[in-house]
Protein backbone atom coordinates (compact mmCIF):
# COMPACT_ATOMS: atom_id res chain seq x y z
CA UNK A 1 0.00 0.00 0.00
CA UNK A 2 3.05 2.24 0.66
CA UNK A 3 4.79 1.36 -2.27
CA UNK A 4 1.00 2.60 -4.20
CA UNK A 5 0.73 5.45 -2.56
CA UNK A 6 3.92 6.98 -3.61
CA UNK A 7 3.07 6.29 -7.27
CA UNK A 8 -0.09 8.11 -7.16
CA UNK A 9 2.61 11.04 -6.03
CA UNK A 10 4.67 10.38 -9.09
CA UNK A 11 1.75 10.55 -10.89
CA UNK A 12 0.08 13.52 -8.99
CA UNK A 13 3.41 15.47 -9.63
CA UNK A 14 3.30 14.51 -13.80
CA UNK A 15 -0.03 15.69 -14.10
CA UNK A 16 0.67 18.76 -12.53
CA UNK A 17 3.39 19.90 -14.57
CA UNK A 18 1.39 18.78 -17.96
CA UNK A 19 1.62 22.01 -18.99
CA UNK A 20 5.02 23.01 -17.69
CA UNK A 21 8.10 23.26 -20.24
CA UNK A 22 10.34 20.54 -21.13
CA UNK A 23 9.06 18.45 -18.53
CA UNK A 24 10.16 14.92 -18.56
CA UNK A 25 7.49 12.49 -16.28
CA UNK A 26 8.80 10.15 -14.04
CA UNK A 27 7.74 6.67 -13.25
CA UNK A 28 8.67 4.31 -10.30
CA UNK A 29 10.21 0.71 -10.34
CA UNK A 30 8.85 -1.55 -7.60
CA UNK A 31 11.29 -4.24 -5.87
CA UNK A 32 10.28 -7.05 -3.80
CA UNK A 33 10.96 -7.21 -0.29
CA UNK A 34 11.81 -10.06 1.85
CA UNK A 35 10.55 -13.80 0.96
CA UNK A 36 9.28 -15.94 3.50
CA UNK A 37 10.26 -19.67 3.17
CA UNK A 38 7.28 -21.69 4.17
CA UNK A 39 8.77 -25.28 3.55
CA UNK A 40 8.27 -26.45 7.18
CA UNK A 41 6.21 -29.15 8.71
CA UNK A 42 2.53 -28.83 9.14
CA UNK A 43 2.32 -26.36 6.46
CA UNK A 44 0.67 -27.39 3.37
CA UNK A 45 2.21 -26.72 0.03
CA UNK A 46 2.58 -28.41 -2.95
CA UNK A 47 5.43 -29.96 -4.42
CA UNK A 48 4.27 -28.97 -8.73
CA UNK A 49 5.63 -25.38 -7.99
CA UNK A 50 9.07 -24.27 -7.33
CA UNK A 51 7.84 -20.89 -5.46
CA UNK A 52 4.34 -22.23 -3.95
CA UNK A 53 6.92 -22.89 -0.57
CA UNK A 54 7.77 -19.35 -0.38
CA UNK A 55 5.63 -16.25 0.61
CA UNK A 56 6.17 -12.86 -0.51
CA UNK A 57 5.55 -9.99 2.06
CA UNK A 58 5.22 -7.09 -0.58
CA UNK A 59 6.93 -4.73 -2.41
CA UNK A 60 8.53 -1.35 -1.81
CA UNK A 61 8.95 1.74 -4.29
CA UNK A 62 12.90 1.32 -6.32
CA UNK A 63 14.67 4.23 -8.55
CA UNK A 64 12.47 6.50 -10.10
CA UNK A 65 12.40 6.07 -13.44
CA UNK A 66 12.18 9.59 -15.61
CA UNK A 67 11.38 9.29 -19.55
CA UNK A 68 13.50 11.70 -22.32
CA UNK A 69 11.92 11.09 -24.48
CA UNK A 70 10.57 14.54 -26.88
CA UNK A 71 8.02 16.19 -25.95
CA UNK A 72 5.81 18.50 -28.63
CA UNK A 73 7.60 21.21 -30.27
CA UNK A 74 5.43 24.60 -29.76
CA UNK A 75 5.40 27.48 -32.13
CA UNK A 76 6.42 30.62 -29.81
CA UNK A 77 6.56 34.41 -30.99
CA UNK A 78 9.70 35.23 -28.60
CA UNK A 79 12.98 35.00 -30.10
CA UNK A 80 14.42 34.48 -26.65
CA UNK A 81 12.22 31.23 -26.88
CA UNK A 82 14.51 27.98 -27.57
CA UNK A 83 13.72 24.10 -28.27
CA UNK A 84 15.84 21.39 -28.29
CA UNK A 85 15.42 19.21 -31.61
CA UNK A 86 17.35 15.93 -30.02
CA UNK A 87 18.97 14.40 -27.00
CA UNK A 88 20.52 17.01 -24.66
CA UNK A 89 20.04 20.30 -22.17
CA UNK A 90 20.53 23.90 -21.81
CA UNK A 91 23.63 24.68 -19.50
CA UNK A 92 22.67 27.33 -17.18
CA UNK A 93 25.77 28.73 -15.08
CA UNK A 94 24.33 29.29 -11.55
CA UNK A 95 25.54 32.01 -8.87
CA UNK A 96 27.93 29.50 -7.17
CA UNK A 97 29.83 29.20 -9.96
CA UNK A 98 28.34 25.47 -10.16
CA UNK A 99 26.07 24.25 -13.77
CA UNK A 100 23.00 23.59 -13.99
CA UNK A 101 21.32 21.67 -16.94
CA UNK A 102 17.65 22.34 -18.17
CA UNK A 103 15.08 21.15 -21.13
CA UNK A 104 13.24 24.17 -20.61
CA UNK A 105 14.08 26.85 -23.41
CA UNK A 106 12.35 29.40 -22.17
CA UNK A 107 14.92 32.73 -21.68
CA UNK A 108 15.00 36.05 -21.39
CA UNK A 109 17.31 39.27 -21.97
CA UNK A 110 18.68 41.08 -18.77
CA UNK A 111 19.20 44.54 -17.87
CA UNK A 112 23.08 43.68 -18.74
CA UNK A 113 22.01 42.42 -22.24
CA UNK A 114 22.32 38.30 -21.60
CA UNK A 115 19.86 35.61 -21.73
CA UNK A 116 18.60 34.22 -18.55
CA UNK A 117 16.63 31.65 -17.62
CA UNK A 118 13.35 32.71 -15.57
CA UNK A 119 15.52 32.10 -11.96
CA UNK A 120 18.00 34.86 -13.62
CA UNK A 121 20.76 32.59 -14.15
CA UNK A 122 22.89 32.82 -17.41
CA UNK A 123 22.36 30.48 -20.34
CA UNK A 124 25.86 29.14 -20.97
CA UNK A 125 27.08 30.47 -24.36
CA UNK A 126 30.49 30.13 -25.85
CA UNK A 127 30.98 34.42 -26.81
CA UNK A 128 33.24 35.37 -29.51
CA UNK A 129 35.37 37.93 -29.50
CA UNK A 130 32.70 40.27 -31.28
CA UNK A 131 30.26 38.54 -29.22
CA UNK A 132 32.44 40.14 -25.75
CA UNK A 133 32.52 43.17 -27.14
CA UNK A 134 29.35 43.42 -27.98
CA UNK A 135 28.84 42.45 -24.20
CA UNK A 136 31.02 45.43 -23.32
CA UNK A 137 28.98 48.11 -25.12
CA UNK A 138 25.65 46.65 -23.12
CA UNK A 139 24.58 43.04 -24.83
CA UNK A 140 22.12 42.20 -26.69
CA UNK A 141 17.93 42.86 -27.04
CA UNK A 142 15.06 40.86 -27.63
CA UNK A 143 14.72 41.31 -31.20
CA UNK A 144 18.03 42.05 -32.85
CA UNK A 145 19.54 38.21 -33.08
CA UNK A 146 18.68 34.97 -34.64
CA UNK A 147 19.99 31.58 -33.63
CA UNK A 148 20.52 28.88 -36.63
CA UNK A 149 19.93 25.00 -35.86
CA UNK A 150 23.73 24.80 -34.91
CA UNK A 151 22.87 26.90 -32.08
CA UNK A 152 25.16 30.11 -33.71
CA UNK A 153 24.16 33.59 -32.52
CA UNK A 154 24.05 36.15 -35.31
CA UNK A 155 23.77 39.74 -33.99
CA UNK A 156 22.90 42.85 -36.03
CA UNK A 157 24.93 45.73 -35.52
CA UNK A 158 23.62 48.91 -38.06
CA UNK A 159 24.27 47.55 -41.47
CA UNK A 160 26.25 44.71 -40.75
CA UNK A 161 25.54 41.83 -38.64
CA UNK A 162 28.07 39.10 -36.57
CA UNK A 163 28.71 35.89 -35.20
CA UNK A 164 27.98 36.43 -31.21
CA UNK A 165 28.51 33.04 -29.74
CA UNK A 166 27.23 29.91 -29.91
CA UNK A 167 24.95 27.58 -27.24
CA UNK A 168 26.59 24.40 -26.88
CA UNK A 169 23.89 21.69 -26.28
CA UNK A 170 25.30 19.28 -23.58
CA UNK A 171 24.81 15.47 -22.72
CA UNK A 172 25.91 12.89 -20.31
CA UNK A 173 26.54 8.90 -20.78
CA UNK A 174 23.89 7.20 -18.69
CA UNK A 175 20.03 7.63 -17.90
CA UNK A 176 20.38 8.39 -14.58
CA UNK A 177 23.69 10.72 -15.01
CA UNK A 178 21.29 13.44 -14.53
CA UNK A 179 19.94 13.79 -11.20
CA UNK A 180 16.71 16.12 -10.65
CA UNK A 181 17.62 19.43 -8.36
CA UNK A 182 13.95 20.71 -8.74
CA UNK A 183 12.06 23.60 -11.09
CA UNK A 184 12.80 21.02 -13.55
CA UNK A 185 16.31 21.43 -13.83
CA UNK A 186 19.24 18.92 -13.02
CA UNK A 187 22.55 18.30 -11.89
CA UNK A 188 25.26 15.62 -13.05
CA UNK A 189 26.38 13.23 -10.85
CA UNK A 190 29.70 13.72 -9.64
CA UNK A 191 32.34 11.72 -11.72
CA UNK A 192 29.73 11.94 -14.76
CA UNK A 193 31.22 12.47 -18.27
CA UNK A 194 29.45 15.58 -19.89
CA UNK A 195 30.19 16.32 -23.32
CA UNK A 196 28.92 18.92 -26.05
CA UNK A 197 26.16 17.05 -27.51
CA UNK A 198 26.75 17.53 -31.65
CA UNK A 199 23.66 14.73 -33.12
CA UNK A 200 20.22 18.25 -32.06
CA UNK A 201 19.08 21.14 -33.51
CA UNK A 202 18.10 24.43 -31.78
CA UNK A 203 14.74 25.94 -32.42
CA UNK A 204 14.24 29.34 -32.30
CA UNK A 205 10.60 30.55 -31.65
CA UNK A 206 9.47 27.14 -30.23
CA UNK A 207 9.26 25.59 -26.91
CA UNK A 208 9.50 22.21 -26.16
CA UNK A 209 6.18 20.75 -24.51
CA UNK A 210 5.93 18.43 -21.68
CA UNK A 211 5.87 14.72 -22.51
CA UNK A 212 3.36 13.66 -19.97
CA UNK A 213 0.46 11.70 -21.43
CA UNK A 214 -2.59 12.59 -19.21
CA UNK A 215 -4.35 10.21 -20.78
CA UNK A 216 -1.93 7.49 -19.67
CA UNK A 217 -1.75 8.96 -16.43
CA UNK A 218 -5.19 8.95 -15.03
CA UNK A 219 -4.96 4.94 -16.42
CA UNK A 220 -2.26 4.55 -13.90
CA UNK A 221 -3.90 6.16 -11.54
CA UNK A 222 -6.76 4.01 -11.38
CA UNK A 223 -4.55 1.18 -11.81
CA UNK A 224 -2.92 2.49 -8.51
CA UNK A 225 -6.03 3.33 -6.74
CA UNK A 226 -7.80 -0.07 -7.28
CA UNK A 227 -4.33 -1.61 -5.71
CA UNK A 228 -4.23 0.55 -2.64
CA UNK A 229 -8.26 -0.72 -2.41
CA UNK A 230 -7.56 -4.44 -2.47
CA UNK A 231 -4.68 -4.14 0.02
CA UNK A 232 -6.79 -1.91 2.29
CA UNK A 233 -9.35 -4.49 1.39
CA UNK A 234 -7.43 -7.39 2.15
CA UNK A 235 -6.12 -5.78 5.59
CA UNK A 236 -9.90 -5.48 6.64
CA UNK A 237 -10.34 -9.06 5.90
CA UNK A 238 -7.37 -10.75 8.28
CA UNK A 239 -8.71 -7.92 10.84
CA UNK A 240 -11.84 -9.90 11.09
CA UNK A 241 -10.79 -12.90 10.85
CA UNK A 242 -8.36 -12.75 13.94
CA UNK A 243 -11.46 -11.08 15.83
CA UNK A 244 -13.01 -14.19 14.99
CA UNK A 245 -10.37 -16.57 16.49
CA UNK A 246 -9.39 -14.03 19.59
CA UNK A 247 -13.49 -14.46 20.57
CA UNK A 248 -13.54 -17.89 20.12
CA UNK A 249 -13.94 -19.93 23.94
Amino acid sequence: MTAQQEKLDYISNNLANSSTDGYKREGVSFQDLVYENINRLGYPTSNNSKTSQINGVGVKVGNAIRDNSQGDLINSSFKTDFAIDGPGYFRIEQKDGSFAYQRNGSFNVDSSGKLVNKNGNFLSIEYTAAGNDINAKGGITNDNFVVDQSGEITVKTGESSVVYGKINLYNSIGDDSMVSMGNNQFMAKAGANVYVEKNSNVLQNFLEGSNVDIAKEMTDMIIAQRSFEFGSQGIKTADEMWGLINNLK
